[in-house]
């Protein structure tokens, strides 16, 4: 089934509510004036809270499992409201699944 593209004016948390900044490699393809992410961007992650009982754990990065099989932009996935971000500490430790909360709906993909 079909999901929209994620571009930078797309919105995304991490599981504990820091604010995900989307920024692209992607300079070509624009969906509604925006440019397309791509699975390979690394985004960060500001103001996480999330602490463990030892010492604060805050997700800093969001790294993609996987993109569009159908849509590229110089032979590298983008990103859809389907693909799967994981979210990352400075220790490199996978804190949780991001959360796409919203997207444009014009340009859709598989």
């Amino acid at each position: 089934m079909s999901s929209p593209v994620l571009t930078t004016s797309s919105v995304v948390m991490c599981p504990h509510g820091g604010q995900v900044t989307l920024t692209t490699a992607n300079s070509v393809a624009l969906v509604q004036g925006s440019p397309a992410l791509l699975v390979s961007d690394i985004h960060t992650v500001a103001g996480c809270p999330f602490t463990t009982p030892v010492k604060p754990q805050p997700c800093l990065t969001v790294r993609w499992m996987a993109g569009s099989t159908q849509s590229k932009v110089n032979q590298t996935a983008v990103l859809l409201q389907s693909s799967v971000g994981i979210c990352y500490s400075a220790e490199q430790i996978p804190q949780g699944a991001a959360i796409v909360l919203q997207v444009q709906t014009e340009v859709k993909s598989i």
